[in-house]
């Protein structure tokens, strides 16, 4: 079967519809360019078709873009020159969305050709809207649900298929940067106001409009086919244009710090393509979309935030156990973890009940989904319906009573194991034997958790990032003793809540703060040392990761590192390795320098909280070392002290699937998100160099930096983690 068909009506209209075999959205491959191709050969040398509509078959959306399995395997796929098959083959796209753009008109004069639309009737997100571009008028349907746009750019790549020359070409570099370099998505009347459509049009009316257009005798030249065209805002030689370019670069480096590849290519497409005439701009396009692919950092994204994070939300690595859908959710605890939990509970749709030792408590909790809600209902994007709604299914109280009925309790309580094994215990005296219980906690062993428990089997840990609403990462953990059943409804659960899960087993901070807490050490220990902090947090920055490790500490407060400290000390005696650390934590703990919610830490914050520079207070304890390292090895020291943590979470048995390493890093702590995260970053910088700079970095700053033995094995075979360790891989 193909995913492209066409049916000519008597008015004279050939209708292209696009409805992808086995799929719920439209996605591009190969063979569909081929086909939608030849029907458009077929349509333009008819003489009985006038025009032609492209629209799809699906329901509610247009296309969700390309394959991007696809795309991952495209470099591979290209031979032995895989930067000229690559350039080849995304030529060959141009050559037929120019097709076409150009619809049979005489390459001299502009006359004759027959008119084509696309007709939206949703989603239209990367090739789904490239295609569009080409066409001659853009019809979409309104609805609201739709987004519409270009999100390459999130993913480590950019629109390569004529999307970057058009969209600029049609609104100026200044209309189409949020679009290109921020993946803006628009509803259909914010993408007509913005000028990415032409038309909306009620979703009943789509295609008759579209119709109506083609039939009129439209002109369908493209401003930047007709002589004398000029780009709206100025080209870069224009005073107006080169004043947008220059502020663009600007914004990009400022964003990015560099470290993200596919942004600087676009923008260099961008600006090279706006020099000259079209076609010559499509290929500079292509050259630098080519740049883009054989940069092992795009597949690498590409792997990560899509094909592994997708498989990790379907369930990847799910028990074979019947479905465990959450219908009644009990959640012990109404501080700022309990509410939030709730929150997005209750957004899924779920009956919950929220317990506290106080109704106020409870009822302060509750009022965080109001309060949620109603910065929603200001912003357009909720309701006072959906606020009703929410709060309807939210009892807020300090009845234990309450939670019969319940199939699943997390508890958000103070980190203490006595409080916990106390609520663990009262809970369990209320609810049914199916019910799973669950504890959020980011440090303190499951395993020694579920002993409050008689049912170790159905206990586990479900650790959430803070805000819990907008963190999209949610550790599951497994005790010595957790059974299927828990796992598969923790799992189902983070799915209803529309988050991505990844499943660890139990051991001393789990995986994810098992490898930030060495981050934010190694960034102390340079303190101590007399690295400049601006030089730390920057060496980071650069790397790609939001903040540094001195403003990660600041942010999550300096007391909550002392807290830490002293409890890993206190369980692990002599083969503490931190002293170092704790000399600069505790001091500033001392100091009163708690972090940004004190106003006073490794920076200085004015009156509202916002950062100043860092206290002049902490180069007095700690001067600055004449001699300051250079910007690889500080970038070395804080890449490794967590690739290093994630390697072991593997060897260890913590991490089951280097796909849960990486994207949990990414999503978790935004690690080096152009890298892929550690196992995709090794693989990139390959396993003999990283052995071997691990020898280094050991020799000079202590057995922190050991080879671990799984990639000592590794660097001597010559693998590579994906080529040893996926299971996606396996199971092609």
């Amino acid at each position: 079967m193909t995913d492209f068909t066409m049916k000519t009506d008597a008015d004279g209209v050939a209708i292209i519809t696009w409805d992808t075999v086995g799929k719920s959205m439209n996605v591009m491959n190969g063979q569909g360019f081929l086909d939608l191709e030849a029907l458009i050969d077929q349509a333009l040398a008819d003489d009985a078709v006038k025009g032609v509509i492209i629209t799809s078959g699906k329901e509610g959306s247009f296309a969700g873009g390309m394959d991007l399995n696809v795309i991952a395997k495209m470099r591979d796929d290209a031979g032995d020159e895989p930067a000229k098959g690559l350039f080849d083959g995304v030529m060959g796209m141009h050559a037929i969305l120019r097709k076409i753009e150009r619809a049979g008109m005489d390459p001299k004069t502009n006359k004759g050709g027959k008119p084509i639309a696309a007709a939206l009737p949703g989603t239209a997100l990367g090739i789904g809207l490239e295609i569009p571009l080409a066409c001659h008028r853009i019809f979409a349907a309104d609805n609201p649900k739709a987004k519409i746009g270009l999100p390459e750019i999130m993913v480590g790549i950019f629109p390569g298929a004529g999307g970057t020359t058009r969209l600029v070409r049609k609104l100026g570099a200044m209309g189409a940067s949020p679009l290109l370099l921020e993946g803006k998505l628009n509803d259909p009347k914010k993408a007509k106001s913005a000028g990415v459509v032409d038309e909306v049009v009620p979703a009943d009316e789509l295609i008759a409009k579209a119709k109506e257009w083609v039939l009129s005798g439209p002109t369908i030249v493209k401003p930047w086919d007709e002589k004398g065209y000029k780009m709206p805002g100025g080209a870069p030689y224009h005073p107006a244009g080169f004043m947008t370019f220059v502020g663009a670069s600007a914004m990009v480096h400022g964003k990015t710090q560099g470290a993200f590849p596919a942004a600087k290519a676009l923008l260099s497409a961008v600006y090279e393509g706006a020099l000259v005439p079209f076609d010559t701009a499509l290929k500079i396009e292509a050259r630098w979309f080519v740049n883009v692919l054989m940069n092992p950092s795009s597949s690498a994204m590409i792997r990560s935030l899509f094909i592994n994070k997708e498989a990790l939300e379907k369930g990847a690595n799910r028990p074979d156990v019947p479905d465990q859908r959450v219908k009644k959710v009990g959640v012990m605890g109404a501080g700022m973890m309990g509410a939030g939990i709730t929150l997005v509970s209750a957004m899924a749709g779920m009956q919950v009940v929220l317990i506290d030792q106080k109704q106020e408590a409870a009822d302060k909790g509750k009022a965080y989904t109001a309060d949620y809600m109603d910065k929603g209902i200001k912003r357009g994007k909720a309701t006072e319906e959906k606020k009703a709604a929410a709060l309807d299914l939210i009892t807020a109280t300090t009845d234990y009573a309450a939670l019969a009925g319940c199939d699943l309790i997390i508890e958000a309580v103070f980190e203490d194991p006595a409080v916990k094994a106390e609520v663990t215990k009262n809970v369990l005296k209320v609810v049914g034997k199916d019910c799973i219980f669950a504890t959020n906690t980011s440090t303190l062993p499951i395993t020694e958790l579920a002993k409050a428990s008689d049912r170790p089997e159905d206990f586990i840990g479900i650790h959430f990032f803070s805000p819990v609403e907008k963190m999209m990462l949610v550790e599951i953990i497994k005790g010595q003793k957790t059974g299927p059943r828990a796992v598969a409804k923790a799992l189902d659960y983070v799915r209803q809540i529309r988050k991505t899960p990844i499943v660890v087993n139990d051991a001393r901070f789990f995986y994810c703060n098992r490898c930030i807490i060495p981050y934010i050490n190694e960034g102390l220990r340079m303190v101590a040392e007399g690295v400049a902090p601006a030089l730390i947090d920057n060496a980071a920055r650069q790397l790609g990761f939001p903040v540094g490790p001195l403003q990660l500490v600041d942010e999550t407060s300096i007391d909550l590192g002392a807290k830490i400290a002293r409890a890993t000390k206190a369980a692990m005696g002599d083969d503490y390795p931190d002293e170092a650390v704790d000399e600069v934590i505790f001091w500033m703990e001392g100091e009163g320098r708690l972090g940004r919610k004190s106003n006073a830490g490794f920076y200085e914050y004015d009156d509202k909280g916002k950062r100043q520079g860092y206290w002049p207070g902490l180069a007095v304890k700690y001067p600055h070392a004449e001699d300051q390292p250079d910007l690889i090895e500080v970038q070395h020291r804080l890449m490794f002290a967590q690739v290093l943590e994630a390697v072991r979470a593997l060897e260890e048995g913590v991490l089951e699937d280097i796909r849960e390493g990486d994207v949990g890093a990414i999503l978790a702590w935004g690690f080096a998100p152009w890298s892929g995260g550690p196992f995709s970053w090794l693989d990139i910088i390959g396993s003999p160099y990283a052995a071997e700079r691990c020898d280094q970095l050991a020799e000079t700053f202590g057995p922190r930096f050991a080879t671990p033995a799984l990639l000592r094995e590794m660097a001597d075979k010559g693998q590579s983690f994906y080529g040893r360790f996926d299971k996606q891989a396996d199971a092609a």
